[in-house]
């Protein structure tokens, strides 16, 4: 299949835009260009190359999010190899799986982890391991900085992989997705027309790097576009609203809402030059929704992508951005509802990655027969082609033989004074096979459970709803901001006195 290397997408602009600011970090210590970003990949990734890397090749990063990291993912791509993130979070030993199933050439690891590392990559025959802090120094910058900043950029094809992202494993062992330079060439450009990105944005980047949102949707949209980009390490609520009069364009996952909201300084003027709010990664509270809106005028673009596809839906920039739904299908992705609805969704299109790194089997399971990715998602589609997210299938609960869809529940529960959120799962039920079970956060004083069970009842047929009712201080969250609903299983599994 013909096409390119995503990186001259990209070298195109740095040229064309060598002497703008591309990044800069919030802190004001840190300023790249266009310019400067062509020729830190350039020297990358020379040191890429003299450390054995080649086209082909995969690279595995465990690296703090910092200005660095972001050459570092760029001359990846320059050289026509595999970058492949990790969670800062891994442990040495959850990071052995994922060396022993990618068989990288090279692992770059924070310079703290370099001993465990290093043993790690002896263990599984990885060619050479480097390092890189949080303030872009170790190995591989200190060989970067010795390197030519001239490098021919591999040549790809469209099929070619740029990218190997393992999914969470929630439900056995973790997949690598395998994505391609063609799937994130075709979705960075269909999301940089769909949201009007232009040079003339400034994009607000507080998301980790080791993921989709803040990886490919974020820094490959702004690298095409040639907006300029203001780098936060992780989010800060304070640092973020400061930097909004100077911003247009804001991409976060829901807690960063909730957080600004939580904020005296999130006002209608401090938000006023902003041009664009996206949420993503995790569901949105049509609560949160209403109230962002109210606060700053602004109505957040809430979307829906996933690891294997990329971005699939959006709410349209022009038109309602209706709270609890994803909107509708981005230009040249098909989208389907299996059966009745609610139902599976399933999705077709260029954004759609290749398969799963070395398990052809479970590949095959993934898609039907006529090449539709099955995502596991559970959704209802309007007859305007409009998308809502029930659930995943995985979480639906069968209780009494009825299929219950949580967000159904939560969405009764948390327009109850005084629940914050809720997060509803099914537990072995001695009568039923798996109970309702709503755990909930408190924004104020909660009645008695019984009182709430019955409050609930009172909008839900009787099989839906919840039989008890737990209060925490907050849901567990995965980097993303996602409700580890697997957790809140095993905490609760014996409630009905299994």
């Amino acid at each position: 299949m013909s096409g390119e290397n995503l990186y001259l997408a990209f070298e195109r602009v740095f040229a064309a835009s060598a002497g703008r600011t591309a990044l800069r970090s919030a802190d004001g210590a840190t300023r790249l260009s266009f310019g400067d970003l062509a020729e830190g990949a350039a020297r990358y990734a020379n040191a890429l190359a003299t450390l054995g890397v080649e086209p082909g090749d995969r690279v595995t990063v465990q690296v703090e999010k910092s200005p660095a990291s972001v050459l570092l993912y760029l001359a990846v791509l320059k050289q026509g190899a595999i970058y492949q993130p990790l969670n800062t979070a891994y442990t040495a030993a959850e990071v052995d799986y994922f060396v022993a199933d990618a068989q990288p050439k090279l692992i770059v690891c924070d310079t703290s982890r370099q001993g465990e590392m290093r043993a790690l990559a002896d263990r599984h025959k990885v060619f050479a391991v480097a390092n890189l802090d949080s303030k872009g120094e170790g190995s591989l910058a200190s060989l970067a900085a010795s390197m030519d900043d001239r490098h021919e950029t591999a040549a790809r094809t469209a099929d070619d992989l740029a990218g190997l992202l393992y999914t969470s494993g929630t439900t056995g062992r973790s997949k690598g997705a395998m994505i391609s330079h063609d799937n994130l060439a075709s979705n960075a450009r269909a999301l940089v027309d769909l949201w009007r990105i232009t040079a003339d944005d400034r994009l607000l980047h507080a998301l980790p790097v080791f993921h989709v949102h803040g990886l490919y949707v974020a820094l490959n949209t702004a690298f095409l576009a040639g907006s300029e980009i203001f780098w936060f390490p992780r989010f800060d609520a304070g640092a973020m609203i400061a930097a909004m009069p100077h911003a247009t364009l804001m991409m976060g996952v829901p807690t960063f809402y909730t957080r600004l909201l939580g904020h005296p300084a999130l006002t209608r003027e401090t938000a006023a030059g902003m041009r664009l709010f996206i949420s993503g990664s995790a569901p949105l509270l049509a609560e949160t929704h209403e109230a962002f809106a109210a606060r700053t005028g602004h109505a957040i673009l809430e979307r829906y992508g996933m690891t294997e596809t990329g971005m699939i839906t959006s709410n349209p920039y022009d038109g309602p951005r209706v709270p609890g739904s994803v909107g509708f299908a981005l230009p040249g992705v098909a989208v389907r509802i299996t059966g009745s609805q609610p139902g599976v969704i399933e999705v077709k299109g260029r954004n759609v990655f290749k398969g799963y790194w070395r398990m052809p089997e479970k590949t095959r399971e993934e898609f039907t027969g006529d090449g539709y990715f099955i995502t596991g998602d559970v959704g209802t589609m309007d007859a305007t082609g409009r998308v809502s997210i029930v659930g995943r299938a995985k979480d639906m609960i069968i209780s009494g033989g009825f299929n219950v869809y949580p967000k159904e529940i939560e969405d009764v529960l948390d327009a109850f004074p005084g629940i914050s959120e809720s997060a509803v799962i099914g537990v072995p039920h001695p009568d039923f096979g798996e109970g309702v079970v709503a755990v909930v956060t408190a924004s104020g004083p909660l009645p008695p459970e019984p009182e709430i069970i019955a409050a609930a009842s009172e909008r839900l047929a009787r099989f839906k709803g919840p039989k008890r009712i737990f209060e925490l201080p907050e849901l567990p969250r995965n980097a993303m901001g996602k409700v580890q609903k697997a957790e809140l299983r095993k905490l609760y599994a014996s409630c009905f006195g299994n």
